[in-house]
């Protein structure tokens, strides 16, 4: 081949490079699907940002403790049975296991020598006072919008919490992904480093929904897909993702795999006590995130948010079909699941039925109705099996009750825990689903 052919193909080759990065770097931002004019906060008619006006409370250290429960900073600062904020939580990636940081004001192992200056590079950068840059599963792309008084008032906060002296584990990722300079590359793509910009002819509810959901929620950080370079794809906003080995359903307005059925106070009522009559009970990572941060924040905060998320536009997730909503037999042996999973029946029979009952619906604890549920209709699996492995809690009901699935995975083989799982999602679900032991096992060891 002579050299100007050779010229050629690699010039080629280097377009079609060049092509892929701008297409993976050029992704919308969390609120380009609004259309209307970005203005400056100081341009717009009311304030987004800070604490709500049915907030009762005025003090600094008052105002930091509600952003960073908005935040949920306890959920991923806090190892299981550890001290709040005081970091050690594992979180397993495709690249290896991270580890979040100690946050208390301990002056050695946390943030208390940290500046205001540090810190808010931290919240708006991704990079830490000794300068080294911060994995992105830290979600600075999103805390990068908060305003510089929200940031310094969470600091504040955190600097009340009692001192922690502890040092979380060195991350283990492999190589390259260990080499953290590349994070500058990452940034440069896909941390805008700006602060929030309201949407002028959107209402002040919308703008402020935006506000929780975008910046100090970072809703998109569980609930979007990720490309290929871990960036949010923004294209499919709010599709699905995972989540801590779990699955985080559709939040967009699709009827079949999204809340598109679901009306304002569903939601309303899902995010106040992570239950819903028609829909299910969350578990996982969401309940937790209902009982740190949803359950915490004000009425008119939870409307925000609801008015916001309910605007964002449908985007199907082929896999999920609409819920089953009919209730199934009440007769444990009609169904089709009995003759093609006789160990799921046995094991439902013996440790399910009381509680879900055979028809999936309980109308004496009704947090435990599987009829509607979300996740008895992902032919995934998913999380039915982790539900199964680890157990599952929700908030307490109005007559303070508090309904508590148990930990399975210590009396059940995961051959045991694919079956139970394929027999619910058969028996109560619109689509079966065939989990294997094998995907169960790498599950059971997903943190």
């Amino acid at each position: 081949m002579s050299g100007k052919r050779i010229g050629i193909v690699v010039g080629g080759i280097a377009l079609i490079g060049v092509a892929v990065l701008a297409w993976e770097a050029l992704r919308p931002g969390p609120i380009d699907f609004a259309d209307g004019q970005r203005v400056a906060l100081t341009q717009y008619q009311a304030k987004p940002t800070g604490v709500p006006a049915d907030f009762p409370e005025t003090d600094l250290i008052a105002r930091g403790r509600y952003l960073a429960e908005a935040a949920d900073c306890e959920a991923c600062h806090t190892v299981e049975g550890g001290q709040p904020f005081a970091g050690g939580r594992p979180f397993d990636t495709d690249f290896g296991t991270l580890y979040s940081p100690n946050i208390t004001p301990d002056p050695e192992t946390g943030i208390g020598s940290w500046s205001d200056a540090d810190f808010l590079r931290a919240m708006h950068e991704g990079i830490g006072k000794d300068g080294k840059r911060l994995y992105p599963a830290f979600p600075y792309a999103a805390y990068t919008y908060l305003t510089d008084e929200d940031v310094l008032a969470i600091k504040a906060y955190l600097s009340s919490v009692p001192p922690v002296k502890y040092k979380a584990p060195e991350h283990e990722l492999r190589f390259p992904y260990n080499q953290r300079g590349l994070m500058a590359i990452w940034s440069a793509l896909y941390n805008p480093n700006e602060r929030f910009q309201p949407v002028a002819d959107r209402s002040p509810e919308w703008n402020r929904g935006a506000y929780l959901v975008e910046a100090l929620g970072h809703c998109g950080d569980c609930h979007t897909p990720r490309t290929a370079l871990q960036s949010l794809d923004n294209r499919r906003k709010f599709a699905g993702g995972i989540a801590e080995g779990w699955r985080a359903y559709n939040l967009t307005s699709d009827k079949e795999s999204g809340i598109g059925t679901w009306t304002a106070d569903d939601l309303l009522r899902y995010l106040k006590t992570g239950r819903s009559q028609d829909h299910g009970s969350a578990f996982g990572p969401m309940a937790e995130a209902v009982h740190l941060s949803f359950r915490k924040m004000t009425d008119a905060d939870l409307k925000a948010i609801v008015e916001y998320v309910r605007t964002i536009p449908p985007v199907s997730t082929p896999d999920l079909p609409a819920p089953k909503l009919e209730p199934a037999s009440d007769r444990p042996l009609e169904s089709t699941a009995v003759e093609s999973n006789p160990r799921g029946h046995e094991i439902f029979a013996g440790m399910c039925a009381g509680c879900h009952s055979w028809t999936g619906v309980n109308s004496y604890i009704p947090h435990t109705t599987l009829t509607g549920s979300r996740s008895v209709n992902d032919p995934t699996a998913r999380n039915v099996a982790l539900a199964v492995l680890r157990g599952a809690s929700t908030l307490p009901s109005a007559d303070n009750a508090i309904a508590t699935m148990p930990s399975f995975g210590n009396v059940l083989t995961d051959a045991d825990v694919a079956a139970v799982a394929n027999y619910v999602i058969s028996r109560f679900g619109a689509t079966p689903s065939s989990i294997t032991e094998a995907e169960v096992r790498e599950l059971r060891h997903t943190r």
